[in-house]
C-alpha cells in the first residue's frame, strides 16, 4: 500500500510554489533595475531589426502600422496572463512554475518541455548577430561570416563571464546599457517628429497623399501576416522577463505590478513612434529589402554618411549587448530552475550558486546554446529564420499558460490572486495563440512549390521540437522505468550554498532510498 505521506508530498512541493522564496544570493534586483531588466529586454534589436522583414511582410505603410497596433494590444493581453501567474506564484522560473503547478498529469511531461525548450530554444544568438552585423557595419564594408560569427561568440563570451563572476557588477552594467537603450530608441522617434515638422512632405519619400497609397500594396495573406505578427510578438516578449527572476526581486508581487505594464506603455510609444520615422524616411522598397540594417539606413539618410554609417549603428550594437545581458541574466536562472528540479544532467553542479554567488551553471548552459545557433547555420536570412523558430514553440506554451489561467480559475478559486487578468482579453489571448499556430500551414498566394523556399520550414522545425520533448518524456518516464521495473520518484536535498534541489531516483519495489547518493537516480535494492 502506498504511504499517505509519500502522496501528500507533491502537493505539497506544488503549494510552495504559492509563497515567495528569495534567491540564495538576494534580492539584488530594486524597483529600477526590474524595469531596466525588463525593457532592455523588449527593446532589444526587435525595434533595429525587424520592422524591414515585417514591411515586406505586409507590404504597405498602413498594413505595417496596423501590425504593430495588433500586436501591442495582443502583448498587452498577453502581459495580462502572466501577471496573474507572477502575482499568484511569485517565484523564479516564469513559465516553467506556472507549467508545472497547472499541470500535474502526466507527471514530468510539462517540466520536460520546459527543459527541452529551455536547452535547445534558451538563447541569446539573434541579438548577438545583430550586434555583430552593426559593429562591423560601422567598422568595415565587407566583413566576412568569420569575422561576424567571432564577434558575436566574443559578446556572448564577455556576457557570461560578466554575470558568472560579477553579478552586482553585472546588474550595474546592464543597467546603464538599459538606458542608453531608452535613449537611443529616444532619439529615433523624436528624429521622426522632426522630420515630419521641418522637411516638407516632396522630400520625404513614402508620404502618402491619400488614403489608397497608405494601403497601396498591401497583403492581406494571413500566412504572411502571421509571420509579421509573430515578429512584432517577438519584439515585446520581454514583458514577462521580470517573472523568470522574482526570487531576487525587492517585493516582487508590488513591483511586478507597476514595473510590466510601464514598460509596455514605454515600448509601445517608442516603437510606434520609431516606425514612422523610418517609413516616412527611408523609401519603402529599400524598407523591403533593408533585412537588419534598417536603422542604419535611417541615420544614413538623416544624418550622412560618417555619423549616420558610423556612430549610430555602433550605439544599436551598444544596445543589442544590453538586451543579450538581460536576456542571459534571466535564462540562467531559469536554467538554473529546471536544474533544480532535476531535469539537466549534472543538476548538483548546475544549481549551485557556487563559487561566485551567482547561477554560473545556468549561464553556461545559456552558453552553449547560444554558441551552436550562432556558429553553425550560415550567413543570409539565418536572423529571420531563427527568430520565427524561436517564436512558433513558444505559442504553444503561451496556448498552455493561458488555457490553464482558465483552468486555475475553476479548479483553485481558493488561490490569492493579486492581479485579475480581464477575462475577455483571455480569451482573445487563446484564440490568437491557435491562429498563430495554424497561419503558418496556409501557402501565401505567391508561392510556387516547384521554386520558393517551403513557407512552413520554421514551423515544422518548432513542431519538431515539441515532439521531440514529448518523444524524450516519454522514453525516459514511461518506457525505461517498464522495462527497468521501476519507477520515478522525487527526494530534497539542501546544498552547501543552500539551494535546495529535488534528485529524481529510481524505486524499486521494496527498494530504500540512499539520502547521502552523490548522483541522480541512486538506490539502494536489497534484492538485487
Amino acid at each position: 500500500m502506498d504511504d499517505p505521506e509519500s502522496l501528500r508530498q507533491p502537493l505539497l512541493r506544488h503549494e510552495s510554489d504559492t509563497v515567495p522564496e528569495s534567491a540564495t544570493i538576494g534580492r539584488n534586483l530594486s524597483w529600477s533595475s526590474a524595469y531596466i531588466l525588463v525593457i532592455s529586454r523588449v527593446i532589444g534589436s526587435g525595434v533595429f531589426a525587424t520592422p524591414g522583414s515585417i514591411v515586406k511582410s505586409a507590404g504597405s505603410i498602413g498594413a505595417t502600422l496596423l501590425v504593430w497596433i495588433v500586436g501591442t494590444v495582443l502583448a498587452a493581453c498577453g502581459l495580462a496572463v502572466s501577471l496573474e501567474y507572477g502575482c499568484m506564484l511569485p517565484r523564479s522560473g516564469g513559465e516553467k512554475v506556472y507549467l508545472e503547478f497547472t499541470y500535474r498529469h502526466p507527471r514530468f511531461l510539462a517540466s520536460t518541455l520546459v527543459a527541452v525548450q529551455a536547452v535547445l530554444l534558451g538563447f541569446s544568438a539573434s541579438n548577438c548577430i545583430v550586434f555583430s552585423k552593426y559593429t562591423l557595419f560601422a567598422l568595415t564594408d565587407q566583413p566576412t561570416e568569420r569575422q561576424s560569427k567571432a564577434l558575436a561568440v566574443g559578446l556572448l563570451t564577455a556576457v557570461t563571464i560578466i554575470h558568472g563572476g560579477f553579478l552586482k557588477s553585472g546588474i550595474w552594467l546592464q543597467n546603464v546599457l538599459g538606458w542608453i537603450k531608452l535613449f537611443l530608441i529616444a532619439a529615433v522617434s523624436l528624429t521622426g517628429i522632426w522630420v515630419i515638422l521641418f522637411r516638407s512632405s516632396n522630400e520625404l519619400p513614402n508620404t502618402p497623399t491619400d488614403w489608397d497609397n497608405l494601403w497601396a500594396g498591401s497583403n492581406w495573406s494571413w500566412g504572411v501576416l502571421s509571420t509579421a505578427l509573430i515578429k512584432v510578438l517577438y519584439s515585446y516578449a520581454g514583458l514577462s522577463n521580470a517573472n523568470n527572476v522574482l526570487n531576487e526581486v525587492h517585493d516582487p508581487i508590488g513591483t511586478l505590478r507597476t514595473v510590466c505594464p510601464a514598460a509596455l506603455l514605454t515600448a509601445c510609444a517608442l516603437y510606434l513612434l520609431a516606425n514612422v520615422a523610418y517609413l516616412l524616411v527611408v523609401p519603402l522598397d529599400q524598407l523591403k529589402s533593408s533585412g537588419e540594417l534598417v536603422a542604419a539606413l535611417f541615420f544614413e539618410r538623416v544624418f550622412g554618411a560618417h555619423v549616420g554609417r558610423t556612430l549610430f549603428p555602433l550605439a544599436i550594437a551598444v544596445s543589442a549587448a544590453g538586451n543579450v545581458m538581460v536576456v542571459a541574466f534571466a535564462l540562467a536562472r531559469i536554467n538554473q530552475e529546471v536544474a533544480r528540479q532535476g531535469f539537466l544532467p549534472w543538476s548538483r553542479l548546475l544549481s549551485s550558486s557556487r563559487p561566485f554567488g551567482s547561477p554560473l551553471g545556468g549561464l553556461l548552459v545559456h552558453f552553449v546554446s547560444s554558441f551552436v545557433v550562432i556558429t553553425l547555420p550560415p550567413q543570409g536570412d539565418v536572423y529571420s529564420f531563427i527568430l520565427d523558430v524561436e517564436g512558433y514553440p513558444n505559442q504553444f506554451f503561451a496556448l498552455a499558460v493561458t488555457v490553464g489561467l482558465l483552468l486555475l480559475r475553476i479548479r483553485r478559486p481558493d488561490l490569492s490572486r493579486p492581479f485579475r487578468a480581464w477575462l475577455p482579453a483571455v480569451w482573445l489571448r487563446v484564440l490568437v495563440c491557435l491562429a498563430l499556430l495554424a497561419a503558418p500551414f496556409f501557402p501565401p498566394p505567391d508561392w510556387r512549390g516547384d521554386v520558393d523556399f517551403f513557407y512552413a520550414t520554421y514551423a515544422i522545425v518548432g513542431v519538431g521540437i515539441i515532439v521531440f520533448g514529448i518523444a524524450y518524456w516519454y522514453i525516459w518516464t514511461v518506457l525505461m522505468p517498464s522495462w527497468g521495473g521501476y519507477s520515478l520518484g522525487e527526494e530534497d536535498e539542501m546544498l552547501d550554498d543552500g539551494t535546495r534541489i529535488t534528485k529524481l531516483t529510481r524505486l524499486y519495489a521494496g527498494a530504500k532510498l540512499n539520502s547521502t547518493a552523490p548522483w541522480i537516480g541512486s538506490v539502494e535494492n536489497p534484492t538485487a
